[in-house]
């Protein structure tokens, strides 16, 4: 039965049989098959087919919820057992905002030498598709935005605000400036995140707030991208402090609080809320919880 629950989570959340039967690994005659079974002993159509996949039927996003949960529990069932008789072991699967990711790895280091056995997968993502990928038990930990979207049932832990900077080369005409308004932005080239970012909709946000079009130059998903155009020619462009850091000590630039609104906005772990926890997950959330008291006392 787990396995063809297995097989309807990726159905559901590939809404293609043929893609859906790559990311488990089987062929698509296997898991129509699978499904089918799956429907015959519910007794309900779980999927619309015509000549090809249309959706769940209503009785199949219930079964949806079920299944994501039934499958969480046993996954981790198999990890308490695997690790009563190994120790703390295997892969935890993070993804994380590209602004982010510097103090994520923070997190993940101070994690990593703790439990030496554990390995570590950690990609850069938009908000949205961390909680597609929690909810599809794709990835074990987000690390997101906790107030500015809605997050659904899930457990969060605060790691640090995020404020925002203007980050331009030494010789750029603000680069005296201690602080600037948003306001002021305007005729000044920036590069920005692209609009699927949660980053870029806040930033365009307050520019908008601040009666300045939101019309960058440059859009990357990459803040190594933004920041190299900065290095390259008379631009700028807006970042945590916490993201700017690394590029800070390693060129000629500078990085300008920008005020009126002084924003920000909390970041920090999701996971899917329930208990217990797997424990991977678990232990990460306790290093997380000192993590975050040290970085709080640090500021």
């Amino acid at each position: 039965m787990i396995d063809k629950l297995e097989m309807f989570i990726a159905l559901a959340q590939a809404r293609h049989f043929g893609r859906a039967a790559e990311a488990v690994g089987v062929a698509q005659p296997t898991l129509s098959a699978a499904i089918r079974q799956l429907e015959e002993s519910l007794g309900v159509m779980l999927v619309r087919r015509g000549s090809r996949y249309g959706g769940l039927t209503p009785e199949g996003e219930r079964v949806l919820q079920w299944a994501r949960r039934i499958v969480s529990d046993a996954r981790t069932m198999r990890e308490e057992i695997r690790i009563g008789s190994k120790g703390l072991s295997g892969t935890l699967r993070l993804a994380v905002i590209p602004t982010a990711l510097a103090v994520a790895s923070r997190l993940t280091a101070s994690f990593a030498q703790s439990h030496p056995d554990v390995r570590l997968t950690i990609l850069s993502a938009t908000s949205i598709s961390i909680l597609e990928d929690l909810d599809g038990l794709r990835i074990d930990v987000g690390i997101s935005y906790l107030d500015n979207e809605p997050l659904g049932t899930k457990t969060t832990l605060p790691l640090y605000e995020e404020r925002y900077t203007l980050i331009l080369r030494e010789d750029h005409p603000l680069a005296s400036r201690d602080r600037i308004a948003w306001g002021e932005l305007r005729g000044v080239p920036l590069c920005l995140l692209t609009p699927d970012m949660q980053n870029r909709r806040i930033i365009g946000g307050l520019l908008g707030q601040a009666g300045v079009p939101v019309a960058p130059r440059v859009e990357t998903n990459s803040t190594i991208v933004l920041v190299t155009h900065v290095l390259a020619d008379n631009w700028a462009t807006i970042l945590p402090r916490s993201a700017a850091e690394f590029f800070l000590s390693h060129g000629p630039l500078r990085a300008i609080p920008l005020a009126e609104p002084d924003a920000g906005h909390l970041v920090g772990l999701i996971v899917p809320a329930r208990e217990p926890q797997m424990p991977l997950v678990a232990a990460l959330l306790s290093e997380a919880r000192r993590f975050s008291s040290r970085e709080n006392s640090d500021r």
